[in-house]
């Protein structure tokens, strides 16, 4: 076992051998001395772990010596021992970032314990993460082996982001694979039952179904709408629940969690269908149908997502709502900031709808720029990303002068991502839709497998055909569509990259979150 440095700066230093002696006979090496100045020279001289720090010594404070301590060896973790419960002292010495403040008198547990947290947090959590996780496997092995229904998948994909979450923490990440086994084989299991499930929920009236993406804004939006209290309604597209967790602690510094729900993103998972599903407030063969000046068929060329503002405009008087609304969408930083300069005159509206675009820019920027696949080679260092942007975004401000309102807030997404590994060949002609995640066209050749979700009939999905023999085939787990033409070359390219568009609960199912403001008002 590695054996920690420790320097202890006390002018009584004789009187704590009791400490040191305990301290050595639990494995760690103890360099004492007297003084801050001798504290510091030692710093200077030596490498250490951590050092214990006496506030009240004569001549140099421990306070002073803090800071000279600090400013030699940035990263050192320093505990400081004081007699002095003066509030005034321990907010300096925590403004000075120390690693720990313990109290006179002390006790030999007291200091253990404090050794502990700062030098071997890492190998203490890695170590009952591991174990928990392992007693934890077999539970959710045994369970996505019964006949669940959506709410329990549901709990399933929780489950299983939480222990990703966690292991993540870990020093060597060593349960990280057993743990991606385990989704690979949840995936497999979930796409069987979206198959046997997805169409009688979008026919059956009785099915026991999820909420969908046409569902959301009538019964999740809209029933909080109240006259004189501004709702916020943010989507930010492509956000998994997983990148919901890592941004969660920098939002809930500004907003209480009234209620965390999940809704099923309707098929395919594309902005085209999933979004505009939820301002229109219906499925996408009835779009196509209701309002076809508003809906771009796969055959177009404009882009599909246009009219979300048409839509949520008619869907707001289709549900006879006497309600002034505002529509925004941030696709650049310097849309971002102007949405900052206008929050203060969104509050005279009854629902503010904003669409986010960052984390989809993000991810179609990791599949084209050699760069940013570097930055995040794998879904760790991709949530990372995520947290960094929404901590340095203008998002983050705009939602700090919304809370400072007491405004409300729902958060939610459309469709998530998942990153695809495995290759499945594929042939359409020229007007087959791009999307790696699912084909939609007529005379599909591929290999009928039921590795795949095929909609030979997608008016049963409320899907629209450009052709009369038009399909829809969706891939399933982590593959993707590949063409025999330039097939390596294709394969290379979009392996590994974040994609949306098909089945997996990374796609389908989708954090909604809805918050209340911490300044009340």
């Amino acid at each position: 076992m590695q054996r920690y440095n420790i320097l202890w700066a006390d002018d009584e230093i004789d009187l704590l051998k009791p400490h040191i002696m305990f301290l050595e006979n639990k494995g760690y090496d103890i360099t004492p001395v007297n003084s801050g100045t001798d504290a510091i020279e030692k710093c200077e001289q030596d490498h250490f772990d951590v050092v214990f720090l006496d506030e009240n010594m004569p001549g140099m404070s421990g306070l002073e010596a803090l800071t000279h301590i600090k400013s030699i060896r940035p990263g050192l973790p320093v505990v400081m021992i004081t007699k002095n419960e003066e509030e005034m002292i321990m907010e300096e010495a925590i403004g000075a970032k120390i690693a720990d403040y313990l109290i006179k008198p002390l006790n030999p547990s007291q200091i253990l314990l404090s050794v502990k947290k700062i030098l071997e947090n890492k190998r203490l959590i890695t170590e009952k993460t591991n174990l928990s996780y392992q007693q934890e496997f077999r539970n959710i092995s045994m369970a996505f082996q019964d006949d669940l229904d959506h709410q329990e998948w549901a709990e399933i994909y929780k489950k299983l982001v939480f222990w990703e979450l966690e292991i993540d923490e870990t020093e060597n990440k060593s349960m990280a694979e057993v743990l991606y086994m385990q989704k690979d084989e949840a995936n497999s299991q979930f796409t069987k039952f979206i198959d046997e499930n997805y169409e009688s929920w979008l026919n059956d009236p009785d099915a026991d179904k999820p909420l969908l993406s046409h569902q959301v804004m009538k019964k999740k939006v809209f029933p909080k709408i109240e006259q004189g209290k501004p709702l916020f309604f943010l989507v930010i597209d492509n956000l998994r629940y997983d990148q919901w967790k890592v941004i969660e602690p920098a939002i809930l510094e500004l907003f209480n969690v009234e209620e965390e729900e999940t809704y099923y993103s309707i098929l395919p998972t594309t902005t085209a269908y999933s979004r505009n599903a939820i301002f229109s407030g219906m499925l996408p063969l009835e779009m196509s149908q209701k309002y076809r000046e508003l809906w771009v068929g796969e055959d177009e060329e404009e882009g599909k997502n246009n009219y979300e503002q048409d839509f949520l405009e008619r869907q707001v008087r289709r549900n006879n709502l006497n309600i002034k609304t505002s529509y925004h969408k941030i696709k650049q930083i310097s849309e971002g900031k102007q949405l900052v300069d206008s929050v203060r005159n969104l509050m005279n509206n009854d629902l503010n709808v904003i669409v986010y675009n960052f984390v989809d820019m993000l991810s179609h920027a990791r599949t084209d720029m050699a760069m940013i696949r570097e930055l995040a080679p794998d879904e760790s260092a991709y949530r990372s990303i995520t947290r960094s942007w929404i901590e340095h975004s203008p998002l983050l401000e705009a939602l700090r002068l919304i809370a400072e309102d007491g405004a409300r807030l729902i958060i939610t997404t459309d469709h998530g991502t998942i990153r695809v590994k495995r290759p499945f060949k594929i042939v359409g002609d020229r007007n087959t839709n791009t999307n790696l995640r699912y084909k939609q066209g007529k005379n599909l050749g591929y290999d009928h497998s039921d590795k795949i979700m095929e909609a030979m009939k997608p008016e049963r999905l409320h899907l629209p055909k450009v052709n009369v023999s038009s399909t829809y085939v969706f891939a399933t787990e982590d593959q993707f569509f590949a063409y025999p033409n330039n097939y390596n070359y294709y394969v290379n390219y979009y392996r590994d990259t974040f994609q949306h568009g098909g089945v997996s609960m990374e796609e389908m199912i989708i954090p909604i979150i809805s918050l209340n403001s911490k300044y009340g008002r």
